[in-house]
């Protein structure tokens, strides 16, 4: 899982961005009955699996749809690709619904990764005692030398819908209604003293693809109506558990996707829950401004934008960092910005943010609690850092501004 974890991150360094293949590709609209006809008295005997193929160059599984991943679903479309294999939509003979399946390559590290999830998943849905807001696996199997792991079908990432709204942010509202439910869900995986380590909008999706079109602006270019789009329900879960560890275990040096990495972890000073709450408060920001709070993928530039929306880094923090973090300061306690620029493009990037509040109150009223919240978050020490029950508690979730 580690090893998985630190390729992950080093790719995102190396590289702009790049985001899944969105759940949008399906389309919420599509009707059921073109994408699956499945007639009622089906058995599961008589629909054999296909020829036995070579995975691709890079160990994913090769397949047609239509086909069969063992007798048991029908293969309706690819849903997603990622560093540990596929997403496959299939329809669910015996249980007769839509499942998720995530067809892992057939390699060995991200099969340990992907049996060290099963593991993760397994505990969770055996810990739960109400809503836990966590994805559900409906079962696992290994198939052709790949770990196949049944999940619920859920609708489009959070990311996909801002991609979709071509980044128009979601209503306070609507960010209050996530807020809580994620905080809900990271609660109950922090009492169960598991950390997830990589939470950010695409790892956020909502249980349903149903939405609502509403006209927005005219282009002036154009004329054309550009048209918003807002979920029917707010209802989300939390996905990706191939990252998430045990508190009590050893720990990777870097975790967390690098938009949403917490200050501890450039630092080099360890991590524990508290990472979360910093890529929550990440998250948040980008739901109600349509936009990443920290655009990067370099450490200096990473620690100067902090500096920019937060303040000063703490100096006690600064003195503990470890060697490898030392060169992003001079003098002992001042970031080395912006002499240690690597372009006049990352000097103009930093210097076009502004504080917290000011991101904020340009799609939110001023006086919201919800700056107040998200300075809470993202406490750069992580012992000041408002934990998820906390959070919870907070008048933003009770208060309608």
């Amino acid at each position: 899982m580690v090893a998985v974890g630190i390729e992950r991150m080093e790719k995102e360094e190396r590289r702009t961005r790049k985001r899944p293949r969105s759940a949008w590709d399906v389309g919420p609209s599509e009707p059921e009955a073109q994408r699956a006809l499945v007639p009622a008295n089906e058995g599961l005997g008589r629909h054999a699996s296909p020829p036995k193929r070579d995975d691709d160059r890079e160990g994913h599984y090769v397949f047609n749809l239509g086909e069969n991943l063992t007798p048991r679903y029908k293969i309706l479309s690819k849903m997603g690709e990622g560093t540990f294999g596929r997403v496959l939509e299939c329809w669910d003979r015996q249980a007769r619904e839509y499942v998720a399946i995530k067809v892992v390559r057939s390699i060995r590290k991200y099969r340990d990764a992907a049996m060290i999830e099963v593991d993760i998943l397994q505990h969770l849905a055996k810990q739960e005692k109400g809503n836990s807001r966590c994805v559900q696996i409906r079962n696992w199997f290994d198939y052709r030398n790949h770990i196949c792991i049944v999940f619920e079908r859920l609708g489009p990432s959070l990311f996909d819908f801002l991609k979709r709204n071509k980044y128009h942010p979601f209503p306070v509202d609507l960010v209050r209604e996530f807020g809580r439910q994620l905080l809900e869900s990271v609660a109950y995986m922090h009492d169960l003293c598991l950390i997830h380590t990589d939470l950010k909008p695409e790892n956020i999706l909502l249980v349903s693809s149903e939405y609502v079109k509403l006209p927005g602006y005219k282009r002036v270019s154009t004329e054309e109506m550009q048209y918003r789009f807002l979920p029917k329900s707010s209802a989300v879960k939390l996905i990706d558990f191939g990252s998430t560890t045990f508190d009590n275990e050893n720990h990777s040096s870097i975790v967390s996707t690098r938009h949403y990495r917490a200050p501890e972890v450039i630092l080099g000073l360890g991590w524990s829950y508290p990472c979360d709450m910093w890529s929550l408060g990440c998250i948040l920001v980008e739901l109600c401004s349509g936009d990443s709070l920290f655009q990067t993928h370099e450490n200096l530039e990473h620690l100067a934008m902090m500096e920019r929306v937060l303040g000063p880094l703490p100096e006690h923090m600064i003195r503990k960092a470890n060697r490898g973090a030392e060169k992003y300061f001079k003098r002992g306690s001042r970031l080395n910005w912006p002499e240690g620029a690597v372009s006049r493009e990352s000097i103009r990037a930093v210097k076009k943010l502004g504080s917290l509040k000011a991101l904020v109150s340009q799609n939110v009223y001023p006086r919201s609690s919800l700056t107040d919240l998200l300075h809470g978050l993202l406490k750069y020490d992580p012992s000041e850092r408002l934990t998820a029950r906390q959070a919870l508690d907070h008048p933003f979730f009770g208060n309608p501004t």
